[in-house]
């Protein structure tokens, strides 16, 4: 008897916190940190009687990511207060959207070794986040912080179209650029401004009908989401096959322990006993609002990468990794219009900024320099006023401090010595010092006249032009 063959279904809400500088419904600071409960007011902390006031920059920015991710947008839509009672929720209610979500029926397309595919997206819409609790073992009780109740949230819930672990990080990671490149959100996993639950499913290949789904929290990283997919999988099939039922549930991922437990039974729409929030006015986004938005859409990836191929005549794989991130491509495209010099500039981003990211496990969004600076450093070596070791020392200053090459390399004494006669002296005195060295030369020995070069190179503290040191040498021997 043959084994049987499973599918694994997936779906996906992910909560993007919004870039906005003031919460959804006041005034307050959406900063990340500070310390707890001040960025904090009578509306986020629920205080009878305070009413809350919508923020025209949430609804731009949603329907922003909605255009983007090919949705209908819903041009007259409302508020609905969910009703649960929880300590980090100081209302007793989310003011979220049920009936009328201000974006519905959109699809992103993704990528991956099995080729091309469209993911749905049942919809998009507005809410507020709530508090946070801390837990203080030493007291033995948890904490509310309210900073962050009332930061501005959209939720993006997908199709279950997902198949693999492959594909949810392939759909996700397409959500984080576009949101990204549309300047809506940082979407930081670790900090919790991109954060998705997981609903997951199995059943037999050739079945119609969806297994019992669960869903997965507390997943902040690419890599605990591809565990916790490959772990559930494994934990329904083996409930399946033992013939047991799989239960429908809120399950929490713990990344250490590589484990997911059971939170509380899923609950449905009706137990939160939604209805429509009677502080708010219905929100109405007239053509001309919607036009608005569509003509501040940016440059997304794929046109930039078609663009750069045609433009700048730099490799595709250097134009793949520096259209990954918004900020990589800007700071590429504005030291480019300075200095005119595509690959560079690439040859710049591709090498040692890439390696110092790397060594100092930074993002390309932490990246500081700017494209002035650069531009005067590929200036300087254009120049042949240093030479290219000298100018990778400067790259390191540049990328922790942002100085100005120009004004550095002059401070510092670092400007490659182009007087023949001092360099000539130097090279003599080098050859006086290496007779051994000069003999091998005569005797046909190439490589010692490499020898030669470095310590010229040396003797000149490294600002020396090594073809000219090379041409000088030739010359004297």
């Amino acid at each position: 008897m043959m084994a049987k063959q499973y599918e694994t279904v997936i779906g996906l809400e992910v909560h993007v916190e919004l870039a906005t500088k003031t919460k959804i419904f006041c005034g307050c600071s959406t900063a990340f940190g500070g310390a707890p409960n001040t960025h904090t007011c009578p509306v986020c902390t629920g205080m009878p009687g305070s009413l809350p006031v919508l923020n025209k920059q949430v609804v731009n920015y949603a329907v922003a990511v909605g255009l983007a991710t090919n949705c209908e947008i819903t041009q007259y839509c409302k508020f609905d207060r969910k009703n649960y009672f929880y300590p980090d929720n100081p209302q007793n209610y989310q003011i979220s959207q049920l009936y009328l979500p201000i974006c519905r029926n959109g699809h992103v397309d993704i990528e991956t070794a099995d080729g091309k595919k469209s993911v749905g997206i049942h919809e998009i819409h507005m809410e507020e986040d709530a508090g946070k609790l801390i837990h203080d073992d030493w007291e033995d009780c948890s904490l509310v912080d309210y900073n962050r109740s009332g930061v501005p949230l959209i939720e993006i819930v997908s199709e279950p179209d997902m198949r693999s672990a492959e594909e949810v990080i392939a759909y996700l990671e397409k959500l984080r650029m576009t949101v990204q490149y549309l300047g809506a959100s940082d979407c930081k996993l670790n900090e919790g401004s991109m954060r998705a639950d997981v609903n997951l499913s199995v059943r037999e290949v050739g079945a119609k009908e969806f297994g019992t789904r669960t869903e997965m929290k507390n997943l902040n990283s690419f890599r605990a989401i591809t565990r916790a997919i490959e772990n559930e999988r494994e934990r329904q099939i083996d409930l399946l096959e033992s013939g047991q039922q799989v239960i429908q549930e809120t399950r929490r991922w713990d990344d250490t322990k590589e484990y997911s437990y059971a939170m509380r039974s899923k609950e449905d729409a009706q137990d939160y006993r939604y209805f429509p929030d009677p502080d708010l006015v219905p929100v109405y986004i007239s053509d001309e609002w919607l036009a608005e938005i569509k003509s501040r859409q940016p440059e997304f990836r794929e046109e930039k990468m078609a663009r750069y191929k045609e433009e700048y005549d730099i490799p595709e794989y250097d134009i793949g990794i520096i259209t990954d991130t918004k900020h990589m491509a800007d700071l590429f495209e504005e030291t480019v219009a300075i200095c005119g010099q595509p690959k560079k500039v690439s040859n710049w981003l591709m090498g040692e900024t890439l390696r110092l990211l790397k060594e100092k496990n930074m993002d390309p969004e932490d990246i500081r320099f700017s494209p002035e600076n650069l531009a005067k450093l590929i200036g300087l070596v254009d120049s042949k006023a240093i030479n290219s070791s000298v100018a990778k020392e400067v790259f390191e200053v540049l990328f922790d401090k942002d100085i100005d090459p120009e004004k550095y390399v002059e401070e510092k004494g670092l400007k490659t010595v182009n007087d023949e006669g001092a360099l000539r002296k130097t090279i003599e005195d080098v050859i006086a010092a290496n007779p051994q060295s000069v003999e091998d030369y005569h005797n046909g020995k190439e490589k010692a006249i490499g020898f030669l070069v470095g310590q010229t190179m040396k003797a000149m503290k490294g600002k020396a032009d090594p073809g000219m040191v090379n041409q000088i040498l030739k010359g004297l021997l």
